[in-house]
């Protein structure tokens, strides 16, 4: 392929896992999964509050139906991904080892749409009425956080906002469905971040994405100039699809400690979430499933595939042929940010960028040994902290001091535990050392 005309960024520091995984399911086109015969839609699924539940069992319901309504502002609406009947409101294992509450659907197998919200021109209605479609459609961020889109594009009016940025990185090993949808739909992508620019009021507006994906770089770049939307390439280097990293490498903006995006004139969404308003905005649909990478050696037939959002992953598992032989791990998500699951029975949400199965061989169960004070840690810390002094700091319950040198500002990207040789769970330590933090500050609130 021909050298990529475009400017390349990056951000300092950070880590590239050497064999990334993606050459397993980047060259799989989407495929559509097929009606199931029950869904589970975990009620929770978006940062914030929980929407509330305004369905019962024994109710009939269409395909885009809202099933719970948001329960405050920093909450997202749910809608149902088929037509059935509701069996009832239950608990299934959720994605965080815990009991989730879900909404069980026994499907009629008809898939019928119910009343949708008319089509908007995007280009004539305000940025407001473009926001309220977007909240009223549930949308929220698919790379993986789940914040409620409208929420991010509402920023305090002190915050002079003038960039959009639409990322494309996917720089997490293993995950292909963001380059997919780049390739396969790249004018929904397009349409949705300009939309998106609208929305947020802002005139510049870019779809950054790293450069090991240049087939989709140049086939955004042949149509970006239609909706007046430019293309950054980056240098792959993880976690470059980061928000403050990603924010840095495109605007060599740094975003303080303890700020947000908006504090320096910037709001970031993902590609997937450009797609699903684009839908929203000119169709009215709302978020009901989402493309997934569903891969790992041990996968028969690893691919990218579009799911409805309270499909079981052993129903997903099944579309991709099953399994070789036994997983040593499954990860919702990607091998770095992910989460291990202990059963298969969690449903796929909105956020569920991947279904990730690891074989035994590249699983280990270690006992860590102490810091030998190597560095590595740090040079491959993406927000410049100090992981190794950290993580001695939490061993001995030290958490005002990790709190003074800045713990709260950590990602949680992994790349510390990544180049770690003392194979130190440091990544875990500092999320006990934040709920710590948080539990200590809210009781001197109370």
């Amino acid at each position: 392929m021909k050298p990529l005309k475009i400017k390349i960024v990056s951000f300092k520091k950070g880590v590239h896992p050497r064999d990334d995984g993606k050459s397993l399911s980047r060259s799989s086109a989407i495929r559509t999964a097929p009606l199931l015969e029950r869904y589970q839609v975990i009620v929770g699924q978006n940062i914030g509050l929980p929407p509330r539940v305004v369905v019962k069992a024994g109710e009939e319901v269409k395909k885009g139906q809202l099933l719970a309504e948001p329960s405050g502002f920093v909450s997202a609406a749910l809608h149902s991904p088929t037509s059935g009947k509701i069996e009832g409101i239950i608990d299934i294992p959720g994605p965080m080892g815990i009991p989730a509450e879900a909404i069980s659907i026994l499907a009629d197998g008809k898939d019928e749409w119910g009343e949708l919200p008319p089509p908007l021109d995007w280009q004539t209605v305000s940025g407001e009425t473009l926001k309220a479609r977007i909240q009223e459609c549930g949308i929220v961020g698919m790379g993986g956080a789940a914040f409620p889109s409208h929420v991010k594009l509402s920023p305090p009016p002190e915050k002079k906002v003038d960039c959009m940025i639409i990322n494309g990185a996917e720089c997490e090993p293993y995950l292909t469905a963001d380059h997919r949808v780049m390739l396969e739909e790249t004018e929904k992508v397009l349409l949705g971040a300009a939309i998106l620019g609208k929305a947020a009021g802002v005139k510049n507006t870019v779809v950054a994405i790293e450069v090991n994906k240049a087939d989709a770089i140049e086939a955004l770049l042949a149509r970006s100039g239609e909706y007046r939307v430019g293309v950054v390439g980056m240098k792959v280097q993880y976690p470059q699809g980061a928000e403050k990293q990603l924010i840095y490498a495109v605007t060599g903006r740094k975003v303080p400690t303890g700020g947000l995006p908006a504090d320096v004139g910037c709001i970031v969404q993902n590609v997937g979430t450009a797609v699903a308003v684009a839908d929203a905005v000119t169709g009215g649909v709302p978020l009901i499933e989402r493309v997934t990478t569903i891969t790992g050696e041990p996968v028969v037939t690893p691919g990218n595939w579009r799911l409805k959002v309270g499909t079981p992953v052993v129903e997903a598992l099944k579309l991709a042929g099953g399994v070789k032989r036994d997983p040593g791990k499954l990860i919702l998500g990607g091998p770095m940010m992910g989460f291990a699951q202990r059963s298969t029975d969690v449903p796929v949400m909105k956020n569920t960028s991947g279904i990730l199965l690891l074989d035994k061989a590249a699983i280990s169960q270690y006992q860590a040994s102490p810091c030998i004070r190597c560095g590595r840690c740090v040079d491959g810390c993406a927000m410049q902290l100090l992981p190794s002094p950290l993580s001695c700091m939490i061993e001995a319950d030290r958490f005002q001091d990790a709190y003074e040198n800045n713990v709260m500002d950590c990602i949680e990207c992994g790349s510390c535990s990544f180049a770690c040789p003392a194979r130190r769970p440091i990544v875990q330590q500092i999320r006990r050392a934040k709920a710590e933090i948080r539990n200590s500050l809210n009781h001197k609130k109370k």
